[in-house]
Order: C-alpha cells, then structure tokens, then sequence
C-alpha cells in the first residue's frame, strides 16, 4: 500500500491559519506556529467581545434614558417601574432612541409613567 503524507491537508490548513492571521504584527501573520497560536487567541477574544457588546450596548441605553429622565424630573428607576405599572412595554433600545431623537414623545411616556406611580 502506498504511503500517504498528507502534504494537500497540511498546506490547506496552514493557508487557511496564515489568511485568518493576515494583518497581525511581525511574525504572528508569517510564521505559522506564532499565527496558530495568536488565532487561537482572537477567537477567544472575539467570543467574549461579542458579550461584552451587550453589555456595553445596554449600560448606554440606561445611560441615555437615565439623562432624558432627569431632565423631565424623575430618575430611572422610577421612571422604569412607573412605564411598567402603566403597562407600557418597551425595550431599554427602544426607550433610549426615542429619548434623544423624539423628545416630546419621551415626555409624553413620562408623563404617563408619573401617572401610574
């Protein structure tokens, strides 16, 4: 039986590696043990980015409606608690785009939420 090496497989995956590492500095996107490694790597950063995103994306929603509700004279948490007692159902993404782009609409929803508390 013929003696297979498996050099098509090797040169596949080590393109592959060095195309994912295409753009890291010095030896990282040269060197295929270096560039394995620093992939290896990314993706666990790129998994955890990809939490941290909601979480950074969430806390500027808070930030923004917490700013508009000040200004309307209630704090968050009242403001949150009060839109839930009147029964109004939106999301923190929904709320924070309406307080900077609607502000009439954001006070009107406060207005409301004063009224249910």
């Amino acid at each position: 039986m013929a003696r297979v090496k498996g050099a098509m497989m090797t040169r596949k995956r080590r393109k592959s590696v060095l195309k994912a590492a295409k753009g890291y500095w010095g030896a990282k996107s040269k060197h295929f043990k270096m560039a394995k490694q620093a992939v290896a790597k990314s993706g666990n950063y790129a998994f955890a980015g990809r939490k941290m995103k909601k979480r950074e994306f969430r806390s500027l929603w808070i930030a923004r409606i917490s700013a508009q509700a000040k200004v309307c004279g209630i704090n968050y948490s009242k403001l949150v608690h009060g839109l839930k007692k009147a029964g109004i159902d939106l999301n923190r993404k929904m709320l924070a785009e309406i307080a900077v782009s609607d502000k009439e609409a954001f006070a009107a929803l406060v207005e409301k939420a004063k009224a249910a508390l």
